[in-house]
């Protein structure tokens, strides 16, 4: 299978499936230096991983992660980093029917269609825990953006029809949530809900959105490697993210130009050796992306979580003999998705803020003349 490698001077290639043995990744393009061990990238994967909450799949995984090469001593040596999260309890009897039918939100079908074949334990390659190789590369992509004083915070914006308001909202409340929304309020009333639809048997999607502050003006290309298209790419490639949008987004529709349009002006600071005119902007409806590239305001992006597609009422699907049948999926699945993607989200912005920042390195003769000639 080709395509499980995304970034070019800075690539993350994942490995493995839900049933496999295994889970893992391979990190390319880390400089050398860099302080990591495995305790910080664990912070990140305990975060996503399964059981935490009633809320989540009640399969119990450690997701504990082993280094296998590229750090020594503490600090990256620049070479490839391999990781590696072993499965622990795999349950392939509960996926031993579906083999023969292909359930409706799956991508059972369209994998038989393309390969001919397909592993059909928890969905192989397409199941969400895919996603820990992502936050594995994302731990090391989030340490290198906090050495640039980048930082990347996403959190749960909507469950169902339940949205924060953003008059309640406080980044302090994330980790106070076990749906890891920044209101409180809203989030006892979409754990309500939430569980409503687990008695019906049913699930639940939501909106995730990031903010990244600190990002300079200036990153990104003006044409097809544009800096809002590739975080899109990469937030698109989850695989429950259905929707994407940045700014204003699809309000801007909505909008006149007079209203879209964020107005510049300058603001006079002062460094250490004279007064440095900073041009600022009034309002954000381009979510801190002009032409594809940064403009030094706050990056906000969104991203559109669909309900878990493995649910327990009956369902109507067809067989791989083409027979109409009703199925009632069985096994240990998530009710929503969206509460252990948000570190998802985080991770795969990170890894592509990281990649673009060092296409950049080379977008000037005096950036290179400066780190080639001091």
């Amino acid at each position: 299978m080709s395509s499980s490698t995304f970034g070019q001077l800075f690539s993350v290639t994942t490995w493995g499936e839900s049933h496999g043995k295994g889970i893992g990744c391979i990190v390319d393009g880390c400089p050398a230096g860099l302080s990591m061990n495995e305790a910080i990238i664990q912070s990140y994967l305990d975060r996503r991983k399964p059981g935490a909450t009633k809320y989540s799949t009640p399969r119990k995984e450690q997701d504990t992660v082993t280094i296998l090469s590229g750090i020594f001593e503490g600090k990256t040596t620049g070479t490839p980093i391999a990781m590696e999260i072993l499965n622990e309890t795999q349950r392939s009897s509960d996926y031993s029917e579906i083999a023969s039918y292909y359930r409706p939100g799956h991508a059972d079908y369209t994998f038989d269609k393309k390969y001919g074949f397909r592993d059909y334990r928890g969905g192989g390659r397409s199941s969400g825990r895919e996603t820990i190789g992502r936050v594995a590369a994302g731990a090391i992509a989030c340490t290198i953006l906090k050495e640039l004083g980048i930082t990347v915070q996403a959190y749960t914006k909507a469950i169902g029809t339940i949205e924060i308001s953003e008059n309640n909202i406080s980044l302090e409340n994330i980790t106070k949530s076990p749906l890891f929304m920044p209101d409180l309020e809203a989030s006892a009333k979409a754990e309500d809900y939430l569980l409503s639809k687990m008695k019906e048997k049913d699930s639940v999607g939501g909106i995730i959105e990031c903010i990244i502050k600190g990002m300079p003006a200036g990153i990104g290309e003006p044409v097809f490697e544009k800096l809002d298209a590739n975080l899109a790419k990469a937030i698109l490639s989850i695989g429950a993210v259905k929707g994407f949008e940045i700014g204003s987004g699809f309000g801007a529709a909505k909008l006149c130009g007079s209203q879209n349009n964020d107005m510049f002006y300058p603001i006079q600071t002062e460094n250490s050796k004279n007064q440095v005119q900073k041009i600022e902007k009034k309002t954000n409806h381009a979510g801190g992306i002009l032409g594809g590239i940064s403009d030094g305001s706050d990056i906000v992006f969104r991203a559109a979580f669909k309900p878990t597609p493995s649910i327990a009422s009956t369902q109507q699907t067809v067989n791989k003999s083409g027979e109409a049948i009703t199925v009632n999926i069985k096994g240990r699945h998530d009710p929503i998705i969206v509460p252990r993607a948000v570190v998802v989200v985080e991770s795969m912005a990170a890894i592509t803020l990281v990649d673009m920042l060092f296409i950049n390195m080379h977008s000037r003769i005096n950036q290179v003349k400066h780190f080639y000639k001091q």
